[in-house]
């Protein structure tokens, strides 16, 4: 028993994973939000990575029938800005190892932008954690966004 346990321990620590060839321009592309309510494009700017929505499944509001828009903003400034076009995770910086952070996420169904971080589950699929205050006191949500191929 001992002698398979050896066996599949250096299988292990010799097969490549997807954590350990992890680059940071890794996350670029096109993701489906949790429900494939929305595709947001990460893109990278200079070091930072940020993200916009590029499509809507409900591209328009039931009460006026037009294209959503951040009606929900704190800032009545903002209120008019279209949905599709609007960045609504920014400034990430890649830590070097597995994940993203130092950004924030704009909840646009609420107005309110939170702390957040990204990093892989899989090849295809982040685990996406807004909070408040700081990552380890729990307040906060998770969703996972899929690969939009």
């Amino acid at each position: 028993m001992n002698k398979f346990l050896i066996v599949v321990l250096g299988l292990l620590m010799t097969t490549p994973s997807f954590s350990q060839s992890k680059k940071g321009d890794d996350i670029v592309g096109k993701w489906f939000t949790e429900n494939n309510e929305a595709k947001v494009e990460i893109y990278k700017t200079a070091d930072k990575f940020n993200g916009k929505i590029i499509w809507l499944k409900e591209p328009n509001d039931k009460e006026t029938g037009k294209p959503k828009k951040d009606k929900h903003n704190p800032d009545t400034k903002l209120k008019e800005r279209a949905i599709i076009g609007l960045n609504v995770v920014s400034s990430f910086k890649f830590n070097g190892s597995d994940e993203w952070e130092d950004g924030v996420i704009y909840d646009a169904k609420s107005g309110k932008t939170y702390n957040c971080y990204i990093n892989f589950e899989t090849k295809d699929k982040i685990k996406v954690r807004g909070y408040i205050g700081k990552s380890w006191m729990g307040l906060g949500r998770t969703t996972y966004w899929t690969r939009a191929n």
